[in-house]
């Protein structure tokens, strides 16, 4: 007599092969047939000009952001920590030197360093007079001082975005990648000389990370529409100086 138990076991093979395959086929269906911009805000699909226009625009719309990064500029590097809105801003600025505090209500700008900051070069008496009556305290800078425009620049939204997210050359677009955990789709200026920008592929399609052209640093944008306090300091945590104010090593 003749066993059938090889030419089941064979049925049995030949019928999982069939399912295998028809598995494999339909993955790679899928795979091929994937969008890769679902379930994002379409921005992807769009041209590079178009991207850069609705980043921009949703960019200058927005009532907050905060900038974490490195401006490159021929006045020297600094190290940004800026919270922002229409209607001042906080945070700090590190230089090659120091650390400071800036905050804006308004038109009123204040600054907060230490000792160190306040005390000049030439380190005399008068120096570290005024080092020891200003360190940690918000001092109020006129208006009329010479550094005031230079400061308020880092406290302005429109300043400080206007000159990020401005690419040059011709616009093109790039590769997709990821800010975070955030998907995103790059605009350059060029092949990238020009500045690039990684726009959200989620949600509203804010710019996420900036690197400047030549060099000029990479900045990372968060919190965007996200409320902060902005409040001028204590009466008793703040000096006026009056008139210019002191040298100092910043």
């Amino acid at each position: 007599m003749t066993s059938s138990a090889p030419a089941v076991r064979a049925r049995r093979r030949t019928a999982a092969a069939l399912v295998l395959c028809a598995g494999l086929t339909a993955a790679l269906t899928a795979c091929a047939g994937e969008d890769p911009d679902e379930g994002t805000n379409g921005v992807g699909k769009l041209t590079a000009e178009q991207i850069e226009k609705k980043t921009r625009a949703a960019a200058d719309a927005a009532d907050a952001v905060r900038l974490t990064g490195k401006l490159v500029s021929k006045g020297g590097t600094y190290t940004l920590d800026m919270r922002l809105s229409p209607d001042g801003g906080t945070g700090s600025v590190t230089s090659k030197k120091n650390t400071f505090a800036l905050l804006r209500v308004g038109d009123e700008l204040f600054l907060k360093a230490d000792a160190g900051f306040w005390t000049d070069e030439k380190g005399d008496d008068d120096s570290s007079q005024a080092a020891d009556k200003l360190q940690n305290k918000y001092v109020k800078v006129p208006e009329d001082d010479p550094t005031y425009r230079q400061l308020r620049g880092f406290t302005e939204k429109k300043t400080l975005l206007d000159g990020m997210l401005t690419l040059h050359g011709k616009v093109n677009k790039g590769d997709r990648d990821t800010v975070g955990e955030v998907r995103t789709v790059q605009i350059m200026g060029g092949k990238g000389e020009g500045g690039t920008l990684d726009v959200s592929l989620e949600g509203t399609p804010y710019p996420l990370r900036v690197a400047r052209g030549g060099g000029g640093g990479s900045v990372t944008l968060a919190d965007w529409g996200e409320d902060f306090a902005l409040e001028a300091p204590a009466e008793g945590d703040t000096v006026d100086y009056g008139g210019d104010l002191p040298k100092s090593s910043g």
